[in-house]
């Protein structure tokens, strides 16, 4: 598959690169950043897909973590996708800033309109994984997923549907019961209709309660995050993982909120769980 360079910049002596490719599942072209550590200049290195929240796109993370120079130290390769397809034409794409355009929410929609273009999963789990593992010295059975809010969400369940394709999880302040809360709620009745059931297939804590496993995972959590109580429910995953006896460590920071503030005080520790 061809990918076209945006543009590409030095930084901690690697490469902080941002591409687009004409993508067979949405239907459209998508975007997305890579950051090639040095150590890649001798060989294939391990990758760290993280996926960013709503309202984000490939760059967000990028510019706003500070995640290059520790990610140049462990020679970890980050791949950043935008969070949904752009310029679709749907009506009422732009209409919120949690629905639609910048709020793909990582599942493959099946109701119309959004059917068409709204693939995500099917974009990030396969075929943009498949484009990194060919077209960038990746190595291929060191793979991470991580993610933030929307994106601790999607690093999240897709860890958990997909679970041959990524050796660790972590998450920051993620949408960890999206079936019990607003956002997910909204998302999921329109990209997925009204059936819950449907919906229990893309929620974290659903789905460790019916038997999917991650390996050990790590999860942030700011305790004055506005969103907290009405839409994260981290304490219900956790309560999940501690019946299901899925190994979890979830850290609480008193006075941290939901924004890249939080993000780059603990980036660290995530690239550094991906990396061992």
């Amino acid at each position: 598959m061809t990918i076209e360079t945006i543009s590409e910049h030095r930084c901690f002596g690697g490469v902080q690169g941002f591409y687009r490719h004409a993508s067979t599942e949405t239907g459209l072209p998508m975007k997305f950043g890579v950051f090639v550590p040095p150590q890649a200049q001798q060989g294939p290195v391990p990758v760290l897909f993280f996926l960013a929240g709503l309202t984000c796109t490939e760059e967000t993370f990028a510019i706003k973590a500070g995640a290059q120079r520790i990610a140049a130290e462990l020679g970890l390769m980050i791949v950043t996708p935008d969070t949904s397809p752009r310029n679709t034409g749907i009506e009422g794409a732009d209409a919120a800033w949690d629905l639609g355009h910048g709020a793909g929410f990582y599942l493959d929609a099946t109701q119309a309109p959004w059917s068409g273009h709204f693939r995500m999963e099917s974009w990030i789990a396969r075929e943009l994984h498949e484009t990194v593992l060919s077209d960038f010295p990746a190595q291929q059975q060191k793979v991470g997923i991580c993610g933030h809010s929307m994106g601790g969400h999607g690093a999240l369940t897709l860890a958990l549907r997909h679970p041959d394709l990524y050796q660790s999880v972590s998450a920051i302040a993620p949408i960890a019961a999206p079936t019990q809360c607003p956002w997910g709620e909204k998302a999921f009745g329109a990209y997925l209709g009204p059936d819950r059931a449907a919906w229990a297939e893309h929620d974290a804590t659903e789905l460790v309660k019916h038997g999917r496993r991650l390996p050990p995972v790590l999860i942030d959590q700011g305790l004055a995050d506005p969103f907290l109580a009405e839409q994260l429910h981290p304490h219900r995953f956790e309560a999940a993982c501690q019946e299901a006896g899925q190994p979890l460590t979830l850290r609480r920071h008193e006075g941290y909120d939901h924004g890249y503030y939080f993000i780059a005080g603990c980036i660290e520790d995530h690239l550094r769980h991906h990396a061992a």
